[in-house]
């Protein structure tokens, strides 16, 4: 999930590397290997040849067995009604795809629904972007955000298959109004995510001129939406047109909008059933939360791995 702006040509030689540790690979794997993927993976490890490849490894055993890129945007609909994460309809000034996320919309219980539509709209923005991007913009909206938006459980599944199977992705993350109590929830946090990630989140307060002109350097203040204090009236969330969007990406990308992979067959009550087996540990730690002794919580996240 960190990003720095190391160029593929960079990292040759260990490119090259890499593919000889990773040896033959299926034609499916192969595609997502290419010189600028593995560069993503040797900027995450700080270059260590070794340690990128067991990362890209990790990735690809992911990928055949969660299989992302078959989910369909039938199967993760019901996720979506809310707006509470969409692909907005303009890029920022260096052509990054942009993800706007409203932790307050959220509209589900299904832990293994959120992660799996969270999986469904990184896939889609990477589709997205340009061909001389590699990363996007993530634009979280606080308003009218409390603390019981926050879940232990799946915050910590987010940061770990965004850091170990999206690497290098996020060029940006933009924390806009965030409300006094999430700062020192975010500072407790911060040590379990990388360095890297941690230097591209920028707070953003509307009552702030100092602040506001981080979105000033990102964005065209005629197509930010806004909600964001942009001047853009016609690019907020409207679920129909959204599914209608991602239905014509299913189509251009993938050329069907059928839902193939085993896990679609479950609906979302079937996979609400399912958390429930685990929700009295997730209540108990988003309780900790609530009651200030977080820091007994984070005890049980995995910290990052130490880089070389």
């Amino acid at each position: 999930m960190s990003s720095d702006s190391t160029k593929p040509e960079e990292y040759l030689s260990k490119i090259n590397e890499v593919r000889t540790l990773l040896g033959p690979l299926p034609e499916k794997s192969s595609e997502f290997c290419s010189d600028a993927a593995i560069a993503r993976y040797l900027a995450a490890r700080n270059g260590h040849v070794k340690k990128a490849t067991k990362m890209l490894k990790e990735t690809l055993k992911w990928r055949t067995q969660y299989k992302p890129e078959e989910i369909r945007w039938e199967e993760i609909a019901r996720e979506a009604e809310t707006g509470k994460i969409y692909r907005a309809n303009y890029t920022d000034k260096y052509g990054r795809t942009v993800l706007v996320m409203r932790p307050s919309s959220q509209n589900t219980k299904s832990y293994k629904g959120q992660i799996r539509f969270l999986v469904y709209c990184m896939e889609n923005a990477i589709l997205n972007l340009s061909d001389s991007q590699e990363q996007m913009v993530w634009l979280i909206d606080f308003h009218g955000f409390n603390m019981s938006h926050i879940s232990v459980k799946v915050s910590r599944e987010t940061a770990h298959v965004l850091q170990e199977h999206y690497p290098e992705r996020l060029g940006a993350a933009i924390l806009y109004n965030p409300p006094k109590i999430f700062e020192p929830f975010y500072k407790m946090v911060k040590p379990f995510l990388e360095p890297k990630t941690c230097n591209k989140v920028k707070f953003v307060y509307s009552d702030d001129n100092l602040s506001k002109k981080v979105l000033e350097d990102l964005f065209d203040m005629e197509q930010l939406e806004v909600e964001f204090g942009g001047k853009n009236s016609d690019a907020g969330f409207s679920f129909e047109k959204y599914a209608e969007r991602m239905r014509e990406d299913d189509l251009k990308f993938f050329g069907n909008t059928t839902v193939t992979s085993a896990s679609a067959l479950l609906t979302n009550s079937d996979s609400e059933v399912s958390d429930s087996e685990n929700k009295h540990l997730e209540d108990k730690e988003d309780e900790k939360i609530k009651n200030g002794t977080l820091e007994s919580s984070l005890d049980t996240l995995e910290k990052p791995k130490p880089e070389a």
